[in-house]
């Protein structure tokens, strides 16, 4: 039987659907606003069961998903939102055995999303200048149990990186643009660039410096939007708030200087 055991982080989901991520550990306890919820009552349950307060309200207990970790960080800046990290997972073929760089590592919620995909042979090395938000990114790692395959570099990375052949690269950072020569240097043919910028200015100086660059192929922007429907079978709608703009990604192939110098551009009327 599949149950919560000390130092596992659990979710524990309450009667209003509020979500608790908690890492067990045996004599703490959980304080919410239907009361509490001892450590040692959660260890050793069955996932799926619940859980009551001493008020007798009851949590459902749950395993977190990577949505949940990312969502439970600790922060100090704004973070990659899971709408993008799904994406962008995808869009760069993060797979187990993948060597991943990232520069910008902020809180550590995309670092810690492509950890447990790169998982078990991978590696993430993850760039951060301000040793602030590297000490708080290292703790948000390791309570999310991936520091085993990521490397924190304390490192402006106008100097480049230390890796080469990487599989991808991801630049979270405020003038990304700057930063392409390095980006190319560092990744194996074919590998996969990627970028989160918040303003349309920014992608047009990414794109204008990918031009004077070249070596880029297979360039996207996109834009992602999520709307949430209330889950009432029947008065189903859409929740009156939406998660809308959060960022602009970019993403590139890393080819041979002279190659892929041509974009093509995207017209309304083009035919897909």
């Amino acid at each position: 039987m599949n149950t919560a055991q000390p130092n596992e982080i659990v979710l524990l989901l309450s009667p209003d659907d509020k979500r608790y991520a908690v890492r067990l550990v045996p004599g703490q306890r959980l304080d919410t606003h239907h009361g509490f919820i001892l450590h040692d009552a959660i260890i050793g349950q069955p996932f799926g069961t619940t859980i009551n307060t001493q008020l007798g309200h009851a949590y459902l207990l749950l395993q977190p998903s990577t949505y949940d970790l990312v969502m439970h960080v600790k922060r100090i800046s704004q973070i990659v939102y899971p709408k993008e990290i799904g994406y962008i997972l995808l869009r760069m073929n993060i797979v187990p055995g993948a060597r991943v760089v990232e520069c910008g590592t902020g809180s550590g919620a995309l670092t810690l999303a492509l950890a447990r995909f790169v998982r078990p042979t991978g590696r993430v090395y993850s760039y951060e200048e301000r040793d602030d938000m590297l000490t708080l990114a290292r703790k948000n790692l390791e309570r999310a149990g991936v520091l085993d395959v990521v490397e924190l570099k304390a490192r402006d990375i106008r100097v480049g990186v230390d890796e080469r052949d990487v599989d991808a690269f991801f630049l979270d950072v405020r003038e990304p643009w700057l930063f392409l020569a390095q980006v190319h240097t560092a990744l194996k043919g074919g590998g996969f660039f990627g970028s989160l910028v918040p303003t349309t200015n920014q992608v047009s100086e990414i794109l204008q410096e990918m031009e004077r660059l070249g070596g880029w192929a297979d360039v996207e922007v996109v834009e992602i939007l999520t709307r949430y429907y209330k889950p009432v079978a029947e008065r189903l709608r859409p929740q009156d708030r939406m998660v809308a703009h959060t960022g602009y990604l970019i993403f590139a192939r890393a080819v041979q200087r002279g190659m892929g110098e041509s974009f093509r551009e995207r017209g309304d009327d083009e035919q897909e």
